[in-house]
């Protein structure tokens, strides 16, 4: 094939493109050629890239040439994106978003990436994202960053991506990526996924290594894939976590005698995102589920303890990250004397009031720091999604995923109505978002979550409903 040639790979899975690269149908280069193209066509409406990486075709060309007479993995030749707080050991910075890491230039791969590259995936480039994972400022708007700009949604471009793995969400849902990979914290894979029409998975805390990746937090931070179906991101979720059984879950009776429960108390966001879920449950009752309703105990309950350890661990964790840079910034303190003096542009928007709070905290052995992560993690996990499942004889929690995207305003910040993501995050447990249909042209999503571990279970749950269903829809054409 000439690798001049234009290859159409809009919502293309990663099977089918494995397929055609297999049978010789196309070259990881035209593949790649491809995608820059869109990239160089869409993204200056959307922002979502931050970085390209300028080796994209090199390393395609070398990819195309091992294709010959071996075996290839799921990834081989596949171009995914990363989050710009994952380190990459090839000449792209690692970020953050933030003008204070424009020349932090990593020796060495993530764990995760260097998992990726043994798969044969491309790194097509670095996203754009809220600046330090937003965990900056409590006004802040998702999706800006200070090196970035602001993230604009594909659905409606006055409308906010939700992040902090805007650009992630972005540059997949519009078809400028395969597939990609996002952080969380709490809510940062799955909200973005969820506003986009994608899939999420933000995995249970330890299933993928964090090495190499800015921290906010330790105990609640992982990595999680992004992608258009349920399958694409449970390849990315078994090559980045080591495992290959993930995929078996994928069957289409899954939600065949699983046992399901509507988190009741985390709904609410929005009328007509309630009445659309519900419209939902006879789906699930169909294809064999029962549907019960379930309090989450201790529900908004978590927050802050959770909230404490956040501040305590960054400022820890932040200067264990930077002690591995050539930075001149050490700590967090140096960070925020940094952004004073770019205040013209870090501080354009909004503050770094969770900064300067998190500075104040002490070192990690101090007992109120030891209380909050055994409170959080006990109110979060056994005592609230733990005690839910089993009060309500449940495999899964259900409920809508969070309200549908409002209107960006970097004035007074996100207009953030709520979400079901906050319990799994700082539990550390499974979560699960899948494409729901559409409020008002907008998207939703439906999530799904369970105890420490059960990531097959979901997957099973989160398949069958998609192949039922197939909410996913690629963006209206904008201009």
């Amino acid at each position: 094939m000439n690798d001049s040639q234009s290859v159409n790979p809009e919502e293309a899975t990663i099977t089918e493109l494995r397929r055609q690269l297999d049978r010789g149908e196309m070259t990881p280069e035209a593949l790649v050629r491809s995608y820059l193209q869109r990239i160089d066509q869409l993204d200056p409406h959307l922002n979502s890239f931050i970085t390209i990486n300028r080796h994209a075709i090199e390393d395609a060309r070398k990819l195309d040439q091992k294709l010959s007479g071996e075996p290839a993995g799921a990834l081989h030749g596949i171009p995914v994106v990363l989050k710009d707080n994952i380190d990459t050991a090839d000449g792209m910075p690692n970020t953050a978003g933030s003008l204070l890491l424009q020349d932090n230039f990593p020796a060495a791969d993530a764990g995760l990436v260097q998992r990726l590259r043994q798969a044969g995936a491309i790194i097509l480039g670095k996203t754009n994202l809220s600046e330090w994972a937003n965990f900056r400022s409590t006004h802040s708007s998702s999706g800006w960053s200070a090196v970035g700009g602001q993230v604009n949604n594909p659905y409606d471009l006055s409308r906010n991506p939700c992040g902090s793995s805007a650009g992630t969400a972005v540059a997949v849902a519009a078809n400028l990526a395969v597939a990609g990979v996002g952080t969380e914290t709490n809510g940062s894979v799955i909200c973005p996924a969820a506003l986009n029409n994608l899939v999420g998975i933000k995995p249970t805390l330890g299933l993928i290594s964090q090495h190499g990746i800015i921290p906010i937090a330790h105990s609640q931070d992982t990595a999680g894939p992004m992608a258009r179906t349920v399958r694409d991101a449970t390849i990315l979720l078994e090559v980045m976590s080591g495992r290959d059984d993930f995929q078996t879950a994928l069957v289409t009776d899954g939600l065949q005698g699983e046992r399901l429960a509507i988190a009741t108390n985390m709904m609410g966001y929005h009328p007509g995102l309630d009445a659309h879920f519900n419209q939902q449950l006879a789906v699930l009752t169909t294809a064999g589920a029962s549907v019960t309703r379930c309090e989450v105990p201790n529900h908004k309950k978590w927050g802050k303890a959770s909230y404490e350890v956040l501040l305590y661990e960054f400022r820890h964790d932040i200067s264990s990250y930077l002690a591995t840079t050539k930075s001149s910034y050490r700590t967090l303190t140096d960070l925020i004397h940094g952004n004073e003096s770019l205040a013209d542009r870090e501080l354009a928007h909004f503050g770094q009031e969770i900064f300067i709070r998190a500075d104040q905290k002490g070192p990690l052995t101090e007992e109120a720091y030891l209380h909050a992560r055994a409170e959080a993690k006990r109110l979060a996990g056994p005592d609230g999604i733990d005690a839910a499942l089993a009060a309500c004889e449940a495999d899964i929690l259900i409920a809508p995923t969070t309200s549908p995207a409002w209107k960006t305003d970097l004035v007074m910040g996100d207009n953030f109505a709520g979400s079901a993501s906050g319990a799994a995050a700082i539990a550390g447990y499974p979560h699960i978002t899948v494409p729901m249909g559409f409020i008002a042209g907008l998207p939703v999503g439906l999530s799904f979550f369970a105890s420490a571990g059960q990531e097959k279970l979901l997957l099973e749950a989160a398949f069958a409903y998609e192949q039922l269903t197939h909410h996913r829809r690629p963006p209206p054409a904008f201009p």
